[in-house]
């Protein structure tokens, strides 16, 4: 990313007419943090970095190392729309998280990303990534929709996948990318997805922090529009039991410091590169530690189950949809759009660790050159188990302990969070599962109360 000149940006600042700046970062489980001072006091931030309390902080330090200093990025520079009119404005940077001594705080999601892609970098690759974010908008309703957390709650219409007539949510994903333009996200499509009320916003790819960074602006906008529309907008991996859940599909790619595709060979028949069959390799390797990043709830794991477009299946295909990663088809001079799709991703995930671990377990295939399997083009939704011990084809994890015990039992990609952060991590999903694990739920209820 380009340097900016701090003179630049308060120039910028005084004839975007700023009365506010909004200094934004993410806690450990990737929910956005801020601060808000006055304009005339960003000068000191710029120069000084400014101090918050880390103990408060989920992830972050102890009470009695508490103090941290939030170092605005820059590049990150953006007025936020429902924030501001023509009088005065609200002006916002994503920030990195530092120690009282100066260095980058070792449990910031976004420096812990930061080590890998420059990890990347060193061995002469840049990783891009372009995810799809799912999402609901909902209404208050007096009509009961069974959800997973059996709340009173109605999806905004009742469209369907692509749906013209009865997708109402257009005027809402309207103005949504409208903000997300303003603020110099590149949209790239918007439409109605499967389930009645589910959408998707997708933005074009680039750098992995760039991605990131895009990825936390995405999630409060598209909250803060739909609230402006009395709507509620939530990336809850699945919300209504019977129907599809909301995904983070995320396309990856490797380029070199030159621009060129390093995914790319036009000689092979999916047009894959050894280096990127290495890199599918060790993603297929990690994937069951990876979960516990990448689908971090005990929600996340109502999604991955067989029958709604979800991956369940350690499997990769060209054309087939059922399968844990897909290379997207070919077109004809566009070898830069030659990527890997991986499909169990939900947006719960905090974006920063999820590039992270994705672009470590990539790398160790390229380092190690793990050999790939060959690709599954049958549905494997249809396979009996039998069929899928023959051809050797392993399933992600059934549930959040699960996952967890995997991402410990796996030393590369427990060294992404570090151990501070993977103990801190580790607590604080297994307090959620056993918090889960005793609850009783209404299906219980419905199911034994009177056959027992």
């Amino acid at each position: 990313m380009a340097n900016i000149n701090p003179e630049e940006i308060l120039s910028r600042i005084k004839e975007d007419k700023v009365a506010f700046v909004n200094l934004q970062f993410s806690d450990m489980m990737g929910k956005a943090k801020s601060v808000t001072i006055p304009e005339h006091k960003f000068g000191d931030a710029l120069a000084d970095g400014l101090w918050f309390d880390g103990s408060s902080i989920e992830g972050f330090t102890r009470i009695f190392e508490s103090d941290m200093l939030l170092w605005p990025d820059l590049s990150t520079y953006a007025l936020i729309p429902w924030m501001s009119d023509g009088n005065s404005a609200v002006a916002r940077f994503i920030c990195d998280v530092h120690t009282p001594g100066g260095r980058p705080y070792d449990g910031d999601p976004r420096s812990i990303l930061k080590k890998v892609l420059k990890e990347a970098e060193d061995m002469g690759y840049w990783f891009n990534t372009g995810p799809e974010c799912e999402f609901f908008l909902f209404k208050n309703g007096n009509r009961k929709i069974e959800t997973a957390l059996g709340r009173n709650i109605e999806p905004h219409d009742k469209g369907q996948y692509f749906d013209m007539v009865l997708d109402e949510g257009f005027d809402v994903r309207r103005d949504m990318m409208n903000a997300l333009e303003s603020m110099g996200i590149e949209v790239e499509s918007s439409h109605h997805e499967v389930a009645p009320g589910q959408h998707e916003i997708s933005f074009k790819y680039d750098n992995a922090l760039i991605t990131a960074d895009r990825v936390m602006t995405l999630k409060s906008t598209l909250k803060a529009i739909a609230h402006n529309h009395g709507l509620h907008a939530t990336f809850m991996p699945k919300p209504i039991t019977g129907v599809n859940g909301n995904g983070m599909h995320v396309h990856q790619s490797l380029f070199s410091k030159e621009g060129k595709n390093m995914f790319y060979d036009g000689n092979d028949k999916y047009k894959l590169s050894a280096t990127a069959y290495h890199f599918l390799a060790g993603q297929m390797k990690h994937i069951k530690a990876m979960c516990a990043i990448l689908n971090p709830t005990v929600n996340s794991y109502k999604r991955l189950v067989p029958g709604y477009e979800a991956s369940t299946y350690i499997c990769w295909a060209h054309i087939n949809r059922s399968a844990l990663v897909r290379v997207p088809r070919y077109t004809v001079g566009k070898e830069k759009s030659t990527r890997l799709e991986i499909r169990c991703p939900d947006p719960s995930s905090n974006p920063y660790l999820a590039f992270a671990v994705l672009l470590k377990a990539g790398l160790d295939g390229i380092k190690n050159k793990m050999e790939c399997p060959g690709p599954v083009e049958e549905d494997v939704f249809e396979f009996s188990d039998a069929k899928l011990e023959e051809m050797n084809i392993d399933v992600l994890p059934y549930n959040l302990w699960n996952s967890i015990k995997d991402l410990n039992n796996d030393p590369l990609i427990a060294s992404v969070l570090g151990d501070e952060m993977l103990l801190k991590y580790t607590r604080a999903k297994q307090g959620e599962w056993n918090e889960y694990r005793v609850f009783v739920s209404q299906w219980e209820v419905d199911n034994y109360l009177n056959m027992v």
